[in-house]
């Protein structure tokens, strides 16, 4: 089959489940589920494959919201990432409706051509990005073993091929301090929440001696029960961001020192557990961006954006960057005409569910089927990317 038969027959059968494509993006947008409780987005996602003749399995690597649905048998395996889980108070701020939806239909284009192409395409249904490291579980239990290369899209304001996310760590912050009467006894009393005055003070101090690119930043999530309580038990949730994990690994120490500084100070005990395991720098594969490069121009979409925006968008982080660490990856974003509005604002909720979102949806699905068929065709990225295996 040439290329441009390959192009046509994935753009049809793309094209012919548009309107269900974007059913199932609205769908999920307004009913959003947070991480690790993405019951009904896993059973719609997974159901809308198996319409497209994929075999299903629920549950991969032990997550009961994760799942694989796979297409062909051929000896090229690639992979098609879905997130599909929301940000907690702000639904999908971030657009993971318009990711599993475009996932989707990526698979659907590629339906017709896996047995001409040679091709395994799988894809995985994978919880809790927004935090928990559903991906890095995945891969730590196998889930990706024997795949050859991964893909995603994720809607942003403006396109960007080549994504670059930073390393983070998510930390959980605790401290325990004793009660008393805030007024007849606070001699008693050991605050807890000064603790985390003291720490943010700390932190805000560190800023002025870190690399411009580190990220530190976080919230209070408990902080006491009651004003005439002195509060014994305080707790929040703290990121810190490097390029690299090689960076931030020589960074969270410093940052953890903040901590243990509020408290000595506040004379309370301090707890520091991770909320997952920690999320890697993006490396984004040369050969498979040169093909999603050629895929996204041929749909018009202006891919190299050198708007601020673009350079910001990665310095956010993802745990795809540790799938790409294992097997050759893209991550590429896709706009959805959203400015001033950006990632994680309501404002960028509500723009995922607009016309342009509706188009990215399509865009994305026929991209990645289009990049998918690109590199199956070409002998020299075929020997190459079956190289490369977890």
């Amino acid at each position: 089959m040439t290329a441009t038969a390959a192009a046509d027959t994935a753009r049809r059968a793309i094209d012919a489940r548009t309107d269900r494509l974007v059913a199932l993006s609205h769908r999920l947008h307004a009913q959003p589920e947070v991480a690790w409780e993405e019951e009904r987005a896993a059973h719609w996602v997974s159901s809308a494959l198996d319409e497209i003749g994929c075999t299903v399995t629920a549950g991969t690597a032990g997550l009961p919201t994760a799942f694989t649905a796979t297409l062909g048998s051929g000896p090229l395996h690639l992979g098609i990432c879905a997130e599909y889980d929301a940000l907690p108070g702000l639904g999908h701020a971030c657009g993971h409706n318009i990711i599993a939806a475009a996932a989707v239909g990526a698979a659907a284009g590629l339906a017709p051509l896996v047995d001409d192409l040679g091709l395994t395409v799988t894809v995985f249904g994978t919880p809790a990005e927004e935090g928990g490291g559903g991906k890095i579980h995945m891969l730590e239990r196998g889930a990706f073993d024997g795949v050859h290369a991964a893909m995603m899209v994720h809607p942003g304001p403006v396109d960007v091929a080549e994504a670059a996310p930073y390393a983070v760590a998510h930390l959980k912050v605790r401290y325990r301090g004793r009660a008393a009467h805030a007024a007849a006894y606070p001699e008693q009393g050991r605050n807890a929440a000064d603790a985390f005055t003291v720490a943010q003070v700390a932190v805000g101090l560190l800023r002025q001696q870190l690399p411009g690119d580190a990220r530190v930043h976080g919230m209070v999530t408990r902080g006491g029960e009651a004003p005439n309580a002195i509060p014994e038990l305080t707790e929040g949730r703290w990121y810190v961001r490097a390029r690299t994990l090689e960076e931030l690994g020589a960074l969270q120490p410093r940052v953890e020192r903040c901590f243990e500084a509020g408290a000595l100070a506040a004379d309370c005990a301090l707890e520091i557990e991770p909320e997952s395991p920690p999320y890697a720098e993006f490396r984004t594969d040369r050969g498979l961006l040169a093909a999603y490069r050629s895929a996204a121009r041929s749909l018009g979409r202006e891919v190299d954006s050198a708007d601020t925006v673009a350079a910001r968008m990665n310095r956010a982080s993802t745990d795809m960057g540790n799938v790409s660490r294992a097997v050759p990856a893209i991550h590429p974003y896709l706009g959805i005409g959203s400015l001033p509005a950006v990632n994680h604002q309501k404002e960028f909720a509500a723009a995922c569910v607009t016309p342009q979102a509706d188009r990215a949806v399509r865009d994305g699905a026929l991209a990645m089927a289009l990049t998918a068929a690109a590199v199956a065709g070409d002998p020299g990225e075929r020997a190459r990317l079956v190289g490369n295996t977890v």
